[in-house]
């Protein structure tokens, strides 16, 4: 949706008296109101979109979710019989990144209402709060994990039933490599920090299920030190991918933005017929869509209806230049020149 801030100068001019002032003034004013009214249609279409965007969003949670509750429970039968603490650290982090889908499925959920007098801007931050309760989720399963390990480490353990364990560890992999293309491919679609985390932590835990094979294998040789060593390899693991998500999420809560996208954005509004310069690009995230505010200036011989027009144009360059935009605000300002 773009809203235009159009501030002209204009000469005076000589008018009758009565009715002929009455007259112009409504003119005017009728095309102030409508350089400042947003585009109803364009609103109906962004709006679609965004609905459209979340939906894909809650349909990958599903699909993960229930992806991963199937590994989980597996993996959690063998834990039982076999008492691999390297398998146990896994079906943690499996169950943790179950789980995570709760929180950002209920920020897409929250995304979806209206703006309200309060949150004007809306609810699409709620998916950057469930970023981070994701991160802080994965850390706290990457500590449970640790602690078993240094535990058994310090009194090992006989580790049973080997060929089951490296057969839970191929089901994890498949389980989590599935969640994590899942929740990164639509992520990236619809621009939600919150579920490429997800999707990271999901593909972590599916390299790390991979080294619970190294912990059968270990065992098998007669190294029982491998279970516990693992499980601590995957706790390091997990640490390191829980750094890099939460700079991403820490990152999209102040505003940041790829660099990129700005100059592209700048490139674009540079290149609209009418612009004399570009003064200011902002542009920054509310879930998984953009919000740009843009101040420019025009020819101050323009009139207000040509300002509105410039302005216009530059905003719709704007939509086809930089991917998710959701609104833009674009503020014309005249130039100095006489």
């Amino acid at each position: 949706m773009g809203t235009y801030d159009v501030t002209m100068q204009q000469p005076e001019t000589m008018q009758g008296q009565g009715q002929g002032h009455a007259s112009v003034a409504a003119r005017w004013g009728q095309r102030l109101r409508h350089a400042v009214t947003p585009h109803r249609h364009d609103a109906a279409d962004r709006l679609d979109s965004a609905l459209e965007s979340s939906g894909r969003g809650i349909r990958a949670l599903w699909i993960s979710l229930g992806v991963l509750g199937v590994t989980a429970l597996a993996q959690a039968f063998v834990v039982v019989l076999s008492g691999s603490v390297a398998l146990l650290s896994d079906t943690l982090h499996n169950v943790a990144d179950a789980l995570t889908a709760v929180p950002v499925g209920i920020a897409f959920l929250l995304g979806r209402r209206a703006p309200t007098r309060r949150f004007t801007y809306g609810f699409g931050r709620a998916e950057d709060v469930a970023g981070m309760i994701v991160v802080l989720v994965i850390a706290a399963s990457a500590v449970a994990a640790g602690v078993q390990s240094v535990r058994r480490l310090a009194d090992p353990v006989d580790v049973d039933y080997l060929g089951a364990v490296a057969v839970a560890a191929v089901v994890g992999f498949v389980g989590n490599e599935i969640a994590a293309r899942v929740r990164i491919r639509t992520g990236r679609a619809i621009g939600s920090a919150a579920l490429v985390a997800d999707g990271m932590h999901a593909r972590t835990d599916a390299l790390t299920s991979l080294a619970v094979l190294l912990s059968a294998g270990g065992v098998a040789l007669g190294w029982q030190l491998a279970d516990p060593i693992v499980g601590l390899a995957i706790t390091v693991a997990i640490a390191v991918v829980t750094w890099g998500a939460g700079r991403e999420v820490l990152a999209r809560l102040m505003d940041a933005v790829d660099p990129e996208l700005v100059d592209r954005a700048r490139e674009a509004v540079a290149g609209t017929e009418g612009v004399t310069s570009v003064d200011s690009v902002r542009l920054r995230w509310i879930g998984h869509a953009l919000r740009a505010e843009v101040e420019l200036t025009v020819p101050g011989r323009l009139s207000l209806e040509d300002a509105h027009r410039v302005a216009h144009a530059a905003e719709d360059r704007l939509q086809e230049a930089v991917p998710k935009l959701d609104s833009a605000i674009v503020h014309a300002h005249p130039d100095a020149a006489p």
